[in-house]
C-alpha cells in the first residue's frame, strides 16, 4: 500500500519529463504525442491566448512552429506536486519578423494533470518577446523599465 503514492509520483515525474521533450524543439514540436500529454478539454493560457481543447492548442502550435525560423527551451528549474508542476526555462527564438537575431526570453509554465495534462499556463514578459524588438516601440519600452528601476 505504501508504493502506490510513490508509482503515481513516478508517473508525474515522466509526465512532467515527456512535456519538456514536447516542446524542447519550438520550431519541431512533437505533434504527433499531443494526445499522450494534454486531456481532450485542456486549458491552455499565456500571455496573448486563452484557448479550451487540445484541437484548438494543436492549432496553435502548429502555426507557432511554422513561423519560428529557429527555437529551442532550456529548462532550469522545476517543481512537481501530486497534480501540478511549475518549470522555469529560458526560449531561445528566431523569427522573421523581428530580425535574423536569437531572442531570449524567460518565463514559467504551470500545468496540472491527472494522468494527462488538464490546464497550462505559460507566464513570461511580453515586452522581452516582442515589444522589445519592434523598431520604435523597443526604444520606448527599453527606457520605461530603465526609468522604472531607476533610483533618482
Amino acid at each position: 500500500m505504501i508504493a502506490a503514492p510513490e508509482l503515481k509520483s513516478e508517473h508525474h515525474i515522466l509526465l512532467v519529463e515527456k512535456f519538456k521533450a514536447f516542446y524542447e524543439d519550438v520550431q519541431h514540436p512533437q505533434l504527433e504525442m499531443i494526445g499522450e500529454l494534454y486531456a481532450p478539454s485542456v486549458r491552455f493560457k499565456d500571455p496573448v491566448h486563452e484557448l479550451q481543447g487540445i484541437e484548438f492548442v494543436h492549432a496553435y502550435l502548429m502555426e507557432m512552429s511554422a513561423n519560428v525560423e529557429y527555437g529551442r527551451f532550456e529548462y532550469l528549474d522545476q517543481l512537481v506536486d501530486e497534480d501540478k508542476a511549475y518549470i522555469k526555462w529560458n526560449m531561445y527564438f528566431r523569427h522573421p519578423k523581428l530580425g535574423n537575431e536569437i531572442h531570449e526570453v524567460r518565463g514559467m509554465t504551470q500545468i496540472q494533470f491527472t494522468d494527462r495534462i488538464y490546464f497550462h499556463e505559460d507566464v513570461y514578459d511580453m515586452g522581452q518577446l516582442i515589444y522589445e524588438h519592434i523598431p520604435v516601440m523597443g526604444t520606448f519600452v527599453k527606457m520605461l523599465k530603465k526609468r522604472l528601476v531607476s533610483t533618482k
